[in-house]
C-alpha cells in the first residue's frame, strides 16, 4: 500500500484486537552495566599507568581507609577525564576486577576513540546527563546490589577552573538507600596535568620537572551514622573543602593569571 503523502506504508495482516495488544505492549527494558572492560581494556589501563608512573610523582595515601570487601561507593573530586583510573590503581587486584564509574553516555558518542577508551578503562556505567536524575540513582543502586566498587564524582562535572565544586547529595542518597559506606578521595594536581581545558597531558611543570600527583582516600563514612543524605553529604562536602584548603600542589587560578597579566 502506497500514500502519496506519507510513502510506503508496510502491509499490516492482524485483527484490529491483536493490533492493540501489540500497540500496548512495553518494550522490555534492558538493564544496563558497566561497559565490558576485556583484556584490551586492561592492557590500556597497564599502558595508562606506566606511563603515570614513570611521567609524573604519583603518591597514595589513607590506603589503610579502603574497606576489606565491598560494595562501597569511592567518591573523589573531579579533575580530569583519567581520574578513575588513578583511584582505581590503587585497589586491590580482587577490588580492582569490581571497579566500575558512573559516566556520561556522551563519553562513549562525542569523544571519539578517547571517550570510549575511558568507558572501557573504567568500566562505566552510562548514564544520560540530561535525563531523569531517577535512572541514574537506579542504575547506580544495581551496581552495588551486585557486589560492585562505584565511583561516582560528587560534583558531577569536571572542574571548569581548578576550583573544587558544590558537591551534591546523590553519592550520600544512594550510600544511604544501598547502606554502604563512602570513602571520599581527594586527588591534589590533576587539574595540573590533564585539566578540562587540555588537548594532550602536560606531565612537566614549566620548570621540565615532574608534576606531583596526590591521591587521599579518607576514613570511610557510613551512612548509617547520619539521619539523612543531607548530613552525610555536608559530611563529604566539609571532608573535601579542608583537604582543598591544605592541598600541597600549587594552583594558579584563571583570574589571577589575568590579574597577573601585564
Amino acid at each position: 500500500m502506497v500514500s502519496a503523502k506519507n510513502g510506503p506504508q508496510p502491509e499490516i495482516n492482524m485483527d484490529r484486537k491483536t493490533a492493540v495488544t501489540r500497540q500496548r505492549r512495553p518494550a522490555a527494558e534492558t538493564p544496563v552495566r558497566p561497559v565490558h572492560r576485556g583484556i584490551s581494556g586492561c592492557l590500556l589501563n597497564s599502558f595508562g599507568m606506566w606511563l603515570t608512573r614513570h611521567l609524573v610523582r604519583l603518591e597514595g595515601r589513607g590506603l589503610e581507609n579502603l574497606p576489606a570487601s565491598a560494595p562501597y561507593i569511592l567518591a573523589p573530586n573531579h579533575e580530569t577525564f583519567v581520574d578513575g583510573m588513578w583511584v582505581a590503581s590503587f585497589l586491590p587486584r580482587e577490588q580492582f576486577k569490581l571497579f566500575c564509574s558512573l559516566a556520561g553516555s556522551d563519553l562513549l558518542t562525542d569523544y571519539g576513540l578517547f571517550g570510549r577508551i575511558i568507558m572501557r578503562v573504567g568500566r562505566g556505567v552510562p548514564i544520560d546527563r540530561h535525563g531523569s536524575p531517577l535512572s541514574g540513582l537506579q542504575l547506580a543502586r544495581a551496581q552495588l546490589e551486585a557486589g560492585e566498587i562505584l565511583m561516582i564524582h560528587p560534583e558531577g562535572t569536571r572542574s571548569h577552573d581548578g576550583r573544587l565544586g558544590r558537591i551534591q547529595e546523590g553519592a550520600a542518597f544512594i550510600a544511604k538507600r544501598c547502606r554502604v559506606p563512602i570513602i571520599p578521595v581527594f586527588i591534589d594536581g590533576g587539574y595540573e596535568i590533564f585539566g578540562r581545558h587540555s588537548t594532550w597531558p602536560t606531565p612537566r611543570d614549566e620548570n621540565g620537572e615532574k608534576r606531583r600527583l596526590i591521591l587521599t582516600f579518607g576514613k570511610p563514612l557510613d551512612p548509617a551514622d547520619f539521619r539523612s543524605a543531607r548530613d552525610m553529604t555536608a559530611a563529604l562536602a566539609a571532608w573535601m573543602n579542608e583537604k582543598f584548603a591544605q592541598k600541597e600542589v600549587p594552583r594558579l587560578y584563571a583570574s589571577e593569571k589575568q590579574a597577573g597579566s601585564p
